[in-house]
């Protein structure tokens, strides 16, 4: 019996498109796929672009016009990697169009747009996965089932951070990333989603936050344009206080100008029997100790993942050898694919990233009115 095929329209192929593209080809080699994955589309900035990516990411056909991607009946799933402003119009053209949607995050500029988006996808009975890709690394399993099986008793805290220094350089060019318009908040949406998606995933929802975001450089000059400068509109670092349902408490923090951090989203999560560290930069690792391993020789375990953890073995068949990032957004691709054709639950769904939306802004109006904001006051 033939398989079904998933036939991809894909939009932008940037950074994240191309990571997509590789996932999407990488997939089928890993996993035992209830579908075939077809590259069908790619849809980029002019004809010319796509056409000349299409021919490299292995697409059999190409557009300069996202549109003519969207309403073409050969497309099955719209996956889309365009910069955030352009999230809502494109998913709200797919779900129209009857396509299931794939998105990069933040899910939308603001809770208002993601909660639209949202209702209308489950209106039309359209199926959605967003790309939190960090959660889908078999070490981040292996960290929720712990967590899950009770083994660091109950949770009283969770300590994260996600710190980059991509525009540690004041004279980093002025890009589309620093204008509200297009990017929304900054730092907060780029990287602090990710950290916040982490937190509610190994501890649950957060009900209520307070915080301070700061811009530490508020010009950077414009590139090919010497002595013109632009104005940055959003958040370079933020920092957070956060509850938790369950009555456990949070620390967050994000920054794009932490000088020397690559990819620094870290955590801690501490319970009553036990505490769990984390760091991307060593994703295939986890730090545990256990209080029932107290005595003169305490502390904390390394853990190296291996072949008897969560999707590990269908990488590598030996502890130690590590994974990569293209491999979470490969294991994100195996739920996106089982999800529609096996009818396997997927997360994060928009309903999920619309509630990291809300927590986004509950954390600007904390910073603008400067008190505790709980989350039921964003709609």
């Amino acid at each position: 019996m033939s398989k079904k095929t998933l036939r991809i329209g894909l939009i932008g192929s940037g950074y994240m498109g191309k990571a997509h593209a590789i996932a999407f080809r990488s997939a089928p080699a890993v996993f035992e796929l209830s579908a075939d994955i077809e590259l069908a589309m790619l849809a980029d900035i002019s004809a010319e672009q796509a056409a000349a990516k299409a021919a490299v990411m292995g697409f059999k056909r190409s557009t300069g016009d996202w549109r003519e991607l969207v309403n073409d009946p050969d497309i099955d799933v719209v996956d889309i990697c365009s910069p955030n402003w352009l999230h809502k119009e494109m998913a709200l053209a797919a779900i129209a169009a009857g396509k299931h949607v794939y998105s990069e995050k933040p899910l939308a500029l603001n809770a208002a747009d993601a909660r639209m988006m949202t209702e209308a996808a489950e209106r039309a009975g359209v199926k959605t996965l967003v790309g939190f890709n960090y959660a889908k690394n078999p070490t981040v399993s292996l960290a929720r089932e712990i967590i899950r099986s009770g083994e660091l008793g109950d949770i009283v805290h969770f300590r994260g951070t996600h710190n980059e220094d991509y525009l540690c350089d004041p004279e980093a060019p002025f890009s589309w990333r620093l204008k509200r318009e297009f990017s929304g908040s900054g730092t907060l949406g780029d990287m602090g989603s990710h950290i916040i998606n982490m937190a509610q995933y190994l501890v649950g929802d957060i009900t209520d936050v307070v915080a301070d975001l700061k811009t530490v450089h508020k010009k950077r000059p414009i590139a090919n344009a010497p002595g013109e400068f632009g104005e940055v509109e959003n958040d370079d670092q933020v920092h957070l206080l956060a509850r938790f349902a369950n009555g456990a408490q949070g620390t967050l923090e994000s920054s794009r100008i932490a000088c020397g951090r690559k990819n620094s989203l870290w955590f801690e999560v501490t319970g009553t029997l036990g505490t769990l560290i984390y760091d991307q930069e060593r994703l295939s690792e986890l730090q545990f100790y256990s209080r029932k391993d107290a005595g003169p020789r305490e502390g904390f375990r390394r853990i190296l993942v291996g072949p008897e953890h969560p999707d590990y073995a269908n990488f590598c068949v030996s502890a130690g050898h590590g994974l990569g990032y293209n491999d979470q957004k490969v294991v994100e691709v195996r739920d996106l694919v089982e999800g529609l054709c096996a009818e396997r639950p997927m997360w994060p769904q928009f309903r999920h990233a619309y509630e990291v939306n809300r927590v986004l802004d509950a954390v600007e109006l904390s910073h603008q009115e400067r008190r505790w904001v709980s989350i039921e006051e964003i709609a």
